[in-house]
């Protein structure tokens, strides 16, 4: 059976010191990418086979700037460089996954204040869906103020909806899942209303999906993130994981899989994003570990091999 849910949400501070107390000798690096500027590249998605060739997206801006654009990225001679012909989406933090073999690809639009074009007003997540990068439309969008709104194909034929609804009563924000039969089904309205899982964080920390794995026995294993600012404004971002029973509900306990001390130095965005890691995606390698693509500090990309994190769930 899978473990009994969460039913106290435990303290990033104490997710932390779980974490560094297994310890791990897993090391980072980080992805460099060229044709692009000055500009960053980060908060990446894992790599995704497109008309045969493998394809990343990320988010793409300027240091001082939140206006982002989504480009797609080839490998060649070591760096990531744009895809030629590949559409570009004025959006933040991509996100993909196969519906019926269909590409769904994701973003968060955002809204600027027009007297104040550096003030963000709101935001809501755009789904685009086609068979091919090149023919991606799109097809839907989330309610304003969520992002994390993730989908799973699962082995019945159903399609899961991961949402992060925020805030909920005096909670910061908490996750969000319900069940569609087909694409069309995918509405504001069903996001927001999804059932909310309980138990999985204090109420002024938050959280949310990032990409979701449909494992080996039917559950539904979660790339997240959880995070918590402290006194001094400083945010700490982590990426974590945890399993979903679809059929009943019940979820495990988070678990963190990466820190910011496994990665190499560099620059942040802010002063307050220098320890924040932005779980993009997760390529599970079918040895026993994963690669974790991750955004670090909100300004650069990496990527990191890890023990394979669903395996547990898996058991």
């Amino acid at each position: 059976m899978i473990q009994a849910s969460a039913q106290q949400a435990k303290s990033c501070v104490e997710l932390l010191k779980e974490f560094r107390l297994k310890g791990t000798d897993a090391r980072g690096e980080k992805l460099f990418f060229a044709g692009v500027g000055r500009r960053d590249v980060y908060n990446v998605t894992a790599p995704f086979l497109d008309e045969g060739e493998w394809v990343i997206a990320g988010r793409v801006e300027d240091r001082a700037s939140e206006r982002s654009s989504i480009m797609f990225f080839v490998e060649k001679n070591g760096k990531w460089t744009p895809r030629e012909g590949a559409p570009v989406f004025e959006l933040q933090d991509p996100f993909f996954t196969f519906v019926r073999g269909e590409l769904v690809l994701g973003g968060v639009q955002v809204f600027f204040d027009p007297d104040d074009p550096h003030y963000v007003t709101t935001w809501r997540t755009v789904f685009y869906r086609g068979y091919r990068v090149r023919e991606l439309r799109e097809f839907a969008q989330g309610p304003l103020t969520m992002k994390d709104v993730r989908l799973v194909d699962q082995q019945n034929g159903r399609i899961g909806v991961f949402t992060r609804p925020m805030p909920v009563g005096d909670a910061r924000a908490m996750i969000g899942y319900a069940e569609i039969s087909d694409l069309d089904e995918l509405t504001e309205d069903l996001m927001a209303n999804a059932e909310v899982l309980k138990g999985q964080f204090l109420k002024v920390e938050w959280g949310g999906a990032n990409e979701v794995h449909l494992l080996n026995n039917g559950r539904l294993g979660v790339l997240g993130h959880v995070a918590w600012m402290d006194y001094g404004n400083i945010r700490h971002y982590y990426p974590m994981v945890f399993a979903l029973d679809p059929a009943t509900r019940a979820h495990t306990p988070l678990k963190l899989i990466a820190t910011r001390s496994l990665f190499p130095e560099g620059p942040a965005k802010r002063p307050d994003l220098e320890d924040v890691l932005f779980s993009g995606g997760l390529r599970r390698n079918g040895d026993g570990t994963a690669t974790l693509y991750t955004g670090v500090s909100d300004a650069e990309a990496a990527r990191i091999v890890i023990d394979d994190p669903f395996v547990e769930y898996e058991a």
